[in-house]
């Protein structure tokens, strides 16, 4: 019997509800801290205490937080410290921001606005800031795009980082957050500095990007694509008709649009022979492979492998590149840096440059697309 799937189609009105102005993100979700120190940058906070109590903290008061047999340690500076299960440090002004030491042997600091919630799990110290989704989304920018560049870049980038927030909104949600602040979901080092990117967040505030049907994208980028992006089935056999292939000329100049590597004869054929290479070894220029324009697959002779795995296993910049056997070398001569899915971040730099605005960038690495406000967006469940 053939399972009958059935579409619930609703409008995600709820991005646009109280709820959904705040997102929650986990800090420092790649390190296992057991003490940090809290300190306001501007306006006030309150610190809600276990016993119902309410202790204000101003600049200049550092709240001490560290691991205690299985629960918190908290102290503030001229006050008497206490245990606890969990804190909530409470912005009061509206524009309340706070900087986050962790400390360790690499100890860091990072700014932060909104509010913080920290309690214990599993030996280590879990961080929780509560921001503005907009603050939130300046910050990604920061950490996945850079600064100092064009507006119009900014605000690409600013759309696509929404779209990716708002499509897996829910991605941590069993562990009482969003998202964390690293490449697991976006990059996130805090609050964005840049008052040119700060302007593209605002400016393209609730901007999503749609595919035919309404529902969210993936949003896929990378840094350069070598004059040439990749069909998402041919990196992730995941087909997708707004992520195909797009010659791009804008990207061929930048600093990461060409890479080499080379490798001995002997280390490259012990290590296609490990993949499954069986031939017997002659002349070396049996293993030239040219790639002009993407392909799947490195094919010599009746051998195939595909070139995601020699990326992944040689640690390389792409799978855009070509195989030049000669003498006792191999030369691995590549292009772009990344996936080479979606969006090429430098050529959309450089059509930034050249006058292009952040639908035309858009429209030309995503395929029949629709920008849209969040409010228009629907979410397609299969049953």
């Amino acid at each position: 019997m053939v399972k009958l799937k059935i579409l619930f189609v609703f409008l995600l009105t709820v991005f646009c509800s109280v709820g959904f102005a705040q997102i929650k993100i986990r800090l420092f979700a790649n390190q296992s801290p057991e003490s940090a120190v809290f300190s306001v940058t501007e306006g006030t906070y309150e610190l809600n205490l276990f016993n119902g109590r309410i202790l204000t903290v101003l600049k200049e008061e550092p709240v001490i937080i560290t691991k205690y047999k299985g629960k918190l340690a908290v102290k503030k500076r001229n006050t008497k410290g206490f245990i606890c299960d969990s804190l909530d440090l409470s912005g009061k002004t509206g524009n309340d921001s706070f900087s986050l030491r962790m400390n360790g042997k690499s100890p860091s600091r990072q700014y932060y606005s909104g509010n913080l919630q920290c309690y214990p799990d599993l030996g280590t110290l879990v961080f929780i800031n509560i921001s503005d989704v907009e603050k939130y989304i300046s910050g990604v920018v920061m950490a996945e795009g850079g600064t100092g560049k064009n507006l119009e870049y900014f605000k690409t980038q600013a759309i696509i980082a929404r779209t990716y927030m708002y499509k897996y909104f829910e991605k941590h949600l069993p562990d009482r957050y969003n998202v964390c602040d690293n490449t697991h979901c976006q990059a996130f080092n805090g609050l964005s500095s840049d008052s040119l990117l700060n302007k593209a967040a605002l400016e393209t505030r609730g901007l999503v990007i749609l595919d035919k049907d309404s529902a969210l994208i993936i949003s896929a980028f990378h840094s350069n694509c070598g004059g040439e992006t990749s069909s998402s089935d041919d990196v992730w056999l995941l087909s997708q008709p707004y992520l195909k292939g797009v010659v791009d000329p804008y990207c061929r100049g930048s600093r990461n649009a060409t890479w080499q590597k080379s490798l001995s004869v002997n280390e490259w054929v012990n290590y296609v022979r490990k993949s499954g290479y069986n031939e017997k070894v002659g002349d070396p220029s049996a293993f030239n492979f040219l790639q002009e324009s993407r392909l799947a697959d490195y094919k010599v002779g009746s051998f195939t492998m595909p070139l995601t795995k020699i990326r992944s296993d040689l640690n390389l910049r792409s799978t855009f590149f070509s195989v030049n056997a000669k003498g006792d070398s191999v030369l691995l001569k590549g292009k772009g840096y990344g996936h080479g899915v979606g969006l090429c971040q430098e050529g959309a730099m450089e059509m930034a440059s050249k006058g292009f605005n952040f639908k035309q960038i858009i429209d030309f690495y995503y395929f029949g697309v629709l920008i849209s406000d969040i409010n228009n967006a629907v979410i397609i469940k299969n049953e």
